[in-house]
């Protein structure tokens, strides 16, 4: 007799209606699922044929186990795929963008004052997203919104030290020990805070343009520290947020993150 043609396309079948002729196991034959390889193609990973290639390649796990079934199917609402070691966003409905903040504008969704916020940025967006974390209201550059809950807590919260990179005009001229200073901790009124990284980009006169790195979240912290140091702040971009940059965003522009920024934030966390 002969049996059964296991390749879904050989036999005839579409992909969302192959029969699942392979060995089934409880982890991947979620009743009601969703076939694997086609959630990972609606995650940006590649089109179904090169999703199923990575899955036959041992290169997908689904809860922490190596899945190599073309059939499987998953419930991508509650369950963790990842693709080389790293998460997808896998759950439909999830937005990431990031967003380059013009100064002068009220980090929150609405203000009874009437001031420009991110919200009047975002009015093509029907989603309901939130932003990760704050920039001052004089501050520019790069923020993250998104309507990932999970997420954003992780991102937000300073326990899990996800790194900031900042570029800062300042009163100049710089000393050679100022990175040293601000490496060791400068003392402000609410405790010692302290920069990972610091570099001066570009020196002129009076002026100098320099980039600091740092995982505190305390408010206007870079503007403390610095001023501290005897070197006022009269511009201040964000960068970076993890690994996340701002690139070539323009002022008041947004753009959606790629699969493979996602994951780097998720495993930035520990997602």
């Amino acid at each position: 007799m002969k049996t059964p043609d296991r390749n879904p396309r050989a036999s005839g079948f579409d992909d969302d209606d192959t029969d699942d002729f392979g060995e089934r196991d409880s982890l991947t034959d979620v009743p009601g699922g969703v076939r694997l390889q086609k959630v990972m193609a609606e995650a940006g990973i590649g089109s179904r044929r090169h999703c199923e290639e990575l899955i036959g390649a041992g290169r997908v796990e689904v809860d922490g186990e190596t899945v190599r079934r073309f059939g499987a199917r998953v419930d991508p609402e509650h369950q963790v795929i990842k693709v080389d070691g790293k998460r997808i966003p896998s759950r439909p409905g999830l937005v990431y963008l990031a967003f380059n903040k013009p100064p002068k504008v009220l980090t929150a969704m609405s203000d009874p004052r009437g001031r420009r916020t991110v919200a009047d940025f975002l009015d093509m967006r029907t989603e309901r997203l939130f932003h990760i974390g704050r920039l001052d209201y004089d501050t520019e550059g790069l923020m993250l919104l998104t309507n990932d809950g999970e997420l954003a807590h992780r991102l937000a919260h300073p326990s899990f030290e996800v790194a900031k990179t900042y570029l800062a005009d300042v009163t100049g001229p710089v000393p050679r020990d100022l990175g040293r200073r601000l490496t060791s901790g400068i003392e402000l009124d609410d405790g010692v805070a302290t920069a990972d990284r610091f570099r001066v980009i570009d020196r002129s006169g009076q002026h100098a343009l320099v980039e600091i790195m740092l995982h505190e979240g305390r408010k206007h912290v870079v503007r403390r520290m610095l001023a501290a140091s005897g070197h006022p702040v009269s511009r201040l971009v964000r960068t970076d947020v993890g690994p996340i940059r701002l690139g070539d965003l323009r002022p008041g522009a947004s753009r959606e993150l790629s699969t493979r920024e996602i994951g780097e934030l998720y495993a930035a966390v520990g997602l």
